[in-house]
């Protein structure tokens, strides 16, 4: 799920085709203008802060455990851990980033919002079931179940730390600015405010405050942007035609903005940009880490059931926010920029201002409060999947080999997300003015390119051996991260250079099939007597993922 970025972002993402999560995390070429400090939104956003303080507090008791404290005991039903999916996926990415998306690209700005949604059913039917009986805490213990532990975990653990940080940048920016521009607060005090309460939520809350801090959100992001869905449509008399045709009226596209092609017009990126969005979804650690906190394999499909249902139906909503922002937004003078070029804040703003439009300051000031709700929850559950990276796959597994308690292992784990804390708040101050949209795009790359392969390979296929999955694994992670900093995004727009020595933007159709195939080749070449091991082991793996015997937690049957 997670924040972004504004103009330059848009304009990259346009152009590159990168994921909206990096546009919500506002773009940032220059500096967004602050605004009269808004205190409704402000009252509304203290009240927020209160309220998830106090279930802090209160899922601090009752973290005894690592289980407690990694997924919750457990005990989160299925319902619930598809309402905080949800809240973890529906970041200000998709709030902000595709309903600006489709206020400034039209049609096409939907292309993100089928991405991040088809990724659910090859979650649903290929990972959440298997994923629930042969985990514990992390998808490491996957990836890891019949292999050598020590090289597994740590590439396990480096892929999901660098997806944790950059995604994590992208938050922290997109944090800072929305509290910049809506609150009327300093940058460096919005990205530092942003990074304590984490810390906070995290370090003593654990994944059981966190679970209800996403839960939360989901629920008033719901219920946000349904109400502002439902009085656009009032406007229009519920006809998506009236809708459509007023908003072709009054664009300066036109016509056009009805017309595919405008974001993603090459094939190559257009089918790379789906398979990252997909299948990246697959291999987001933070993600992965929610199956793990329902009591059975049962549980985990119905989590997914239900988030597919609440995410599917959000991003039917920001489709209609994005045309609404369109009709009620644009050409408003109270909703444009100084110079009169675009809206005030930049496009991923379209959806605050409309807030404005259908509701007044109250209904701006709950929404401003619901979008930093986003960024917190996201952060929140980042950091702890970061903190259980190094913590149970490093720590515990790899330096004490698996001789750690869980006391020394909950020990690290603070100790981590403290540290996390501190790097997302100075990278997030030092990324101020920089255009990374790139990085979230390159998340969603490196998940799909390391993690997904050597995660559905190890599930599917008997014949993969360590030496196939950590080879394959990091190629993968190193393949996307160099062909990224290759490609336009970086190499073009940030470096300067004038041409890219790698054409494409998105470089999953190029990393992930590797991955793949490095991960078939190296285990085909591995002769060794571990490997042999490891593949006569599969099929005791495949009895538990199918029945969940012998799974903790799952009842034998």
């Amino acid at each position: 799920m997670r924040m972004s970025r504004i103009s330059a972002a848009l304009t990259g993402l346009a152009v590159s085709g990168f994921s909206t999560a990096a546009l919500a995390a506002g773009s940032i070429d220059g500096a967004v203008q602050k605004q009269a400090t808004n205190w409704t939104a402000i009252i509304m956003f203290v009240a927020f802060v209160l309220a998830t303080l106090g279930i802090t507090y209160w899922a601090a008791r009752r973290t005894k455990s690592a289980k407690d404290f990694y997924a919750a005991g457990g005990g989160i039903t299925g319902f619930q851990n598809g309402l905080a999916i949800a809240g973890d996926y529906m970041s200000a990415a998709s709030f902000l980033g595709i309903a600006g998306l489709v206020f400034s690209a039209g049609f096409d700005g939907l292309i993100y919002s089928i991405g991040f949604l088809v990724g659910w059913p090859i979650i649903l039917f290929l990972i959440a079931e298997r994923l629930r009986n042969l985990g514990k805490f992390t998808f490491a213990d996957v990836a890891s179940f019949r292999f050598r532990q020590t090289p597994i975990r740590s590439m396990a653990a480096s892929g999901t730390l660098v997806v944790v940080i950059l995604y994590l940048i992208a938050q922290m920016v997109g944090a800072g600015k929305l509290i910049q521009l809506l609150f009327g607060l300093d940058y460096t005090i919005a990205v530092v405010l942003v990074g304590v309460l984490m810390v906070a939520y995290v370090m003593f809350g654990g994944m059981l405050a966190t679970t209800w801090v996403q839960i939360i959100k989901a629920v008033l992001l719901l219920s946000g942007a349904t109400f502002m869905a439902f009085m656009v449509m009032v406007k229009f008399g519920f006809s998506m035609e009236a809708l459509f045709a007023k908003a072709t009226e009054v664009s300066p596209k036109g016509i056009k903005l009805m017309a595919p092609g405008g974001l993603v017009s090459d094939p190559i990126d257009a089918i790379s940009l789906g398979m990252a969005l997909m299948f990246g979804t697959a291999g987001l650690p933070h993600i992965l880490m929610r199956f793990f906190t329902v009591s059975d394999a049962k549980e985990a499909r119905k989590s997914v059931f239900y988030a597919t249902g609440f995410i599917g139906y959000f991003y039917i909503l920001t489709f209609i926010i994005g045309f609404g922002a369109i009709v009620l937004v644009l050409n408003v003078p109270e909703f444009m920029a100084a110079d009169g070029k675009g809206i005030l804040g930049g496009t991923n703003m379209a959806a605050i201002h409309l807030s404005k439009a259908v509701g007044g300051d109250l209904f701006l000031g709950f929404i401003s409060a619901v979008a930093f709700a986003t960024i917190l929850a996201v952060v929140s559950g980042l950091t702890l999947s970061g903190a259980s990276a190094v913590s149970h796959d490093l720590y515990a597994s790899v330096f004490r080999q698996g001789h750690a308690n869980e006391a020394e292992e909950i020990r690290v784990s603070k100790l981590t997300t403290l540290v996390l804390g501190v790097i997302a708040i100075v990278l997030g101050i030092a990324f101020e003015n920089q255009n990374i949209a790139f990085m979230v795009g390159l998340a969603f790359a490196i998940a799909a390119s390391a993690n997904f392969p050597v995660l559905f390979m190890s599930m599917f296929w008997k014949g993969l051996t360590t030496r196939g999955a950590f080879l394959g694994g990091f190629i993968g992670l190193i393949t996307a991260s160099v062909l990224v900093v290759l490609g336009p995004p970086i190499w073009k727009s940030v470096l300067g250079h004038p041409a890219a020595i790698f054409p494409y933007s998105n470089p999953a159709i190029f990393s992930m099939p590797l991955a793949f195939f490095c991960c078939w080749l190296f285990s085909k070449m591995d002769t060794s007597a571990d490997a042999a091991k490891e593949q006569e082991a599969y099929g005791p793996q495949y009895v538990r993922s199918q029945t969940g015997i012998g799974a903790e937690g799952a009842s034998e049957h």
